[in-house]
């Protein structure tokens, strides 16, 4: 690569993308710390992501967030991938290195331990079994994420069947992993909060324009720490209902706030915070 500029450019490429709240968060923290750089929105459509990905060695750009519909298909593209990464099957954020390399990092895990971490600072994954709905991208980072801080009993549900027993099967190939994550039909969700320690939603019920989720919360012990990846609304019915009930809830902002982290240090070199005065500014927005 060529002589390095002072000024350090990133964004999020995604298509939509124009909703991402990503560059309030991370222009937020270039002013903060009073660098050099900026952060922008790149709007690529999928026939284009290949392209896209090589201009941002010649465009001297530091990297990259990759949203939907890019997450998968930018991996298979990418020089390096981090074996976090390859076990969540796509990734989100991208790194180009000195040599002009593209090193593809998925940071949605450390984003959702770290916000249930600031909501509850002694949680512990392997406290009890987590009940986790949902079968999709979010799914997966949020189980694996689990798995690797101990969780030993995963009770996943899904509409459809077939994605949940998908998942069991690729994370009982992981070895020691095997018979922690178990499929169960959709209908039984009700009772099997019986017992549960954690209880995650990642399906998108109770997101704006979506129908509420429907989940009875009778059985759930009122310790256990309740999760929705959904940050708009920020507070979901299904949230309400588990806050009414005196469990401890955790909306997808944290998350949201959390997965940026890594990425700006890799990219600006300075570890940011998430303040008060962040977080207001973003819920300003939803």
């Amino acid at each position: 690569m060529g002589e390095k500029s002072p000024f350090t450019l990133a964004g999020v490429m995604g298509w939509p993308v124009a909703h991402s709240r990503s560059p309030l968060i991370h222009n937020h923290w270039i002013a903060r710390h009073g660098l050099q750089g900026a952060y922008g929105l790149f709007a690529v459509e999928p026939k284009a992501i290949e392209a896209a990905l090589r201009g941002l060695v010649a465009l001297g750009i530091a990297g990259c967030n990759v949203t939907i519909p890019h997450k998968v298909r930018a991996m298979e593209l990418m020089d390096h991938v981090d074996p976090l990464a390859k076990r969540m099957g796509a990734i989100n954020t991208i790194v180009v290195q000195r040599n002009g390399e593209l090193h593809g990092f998925n940071n949605d895990g450390f984003g959702f331990i770290q916000s249930l971490k600031d909501a509850m600072p002694h949680w512990s994954a392997k406290t009890g079994p987590a009940v986790v709905l949902g079968a999709g991208g979010a799914a997966r980072a949020v189980i694996l994420s689990l798995l690797d801080q101990g969780a030993q009993e995963i009770r996943l549900f899904n509409r459809t069947p077939q994605k949940a027993q998908q998942l069991v099967e690729e994370f009982a190939g992981l070895g020691p992993y095997q018979g922690r994550v178990i499929a169960h039909p959709w209908h039984e969700r009700h009772g099997a909060l019986a017992g549960a320690a954690l209880l995650v939603n990642t399906t998108n019920q109770g997101m704006h324009g979506q129908s509420a989720l429907a989940l009875t919360l009778d059985d759930l012990p009122t310790q256990a720490l309740v999760f929705d990846a959904i940050y708009i609304p920020l507070e979901t019915p299904f949230l309400e209902s588990a806050r009414l009930r005196g469990n401890t809830t955790v909306n997808g902002l944290g998350m949201l706030l959390n997965q940026a982290r890594p990425a700006f240090e890799a990219w600006f070199g300075v570890n940011p915070e998430i303040t008060p005065e962040l977080r207001h500014m973003i819920v300003a927005t939803l």
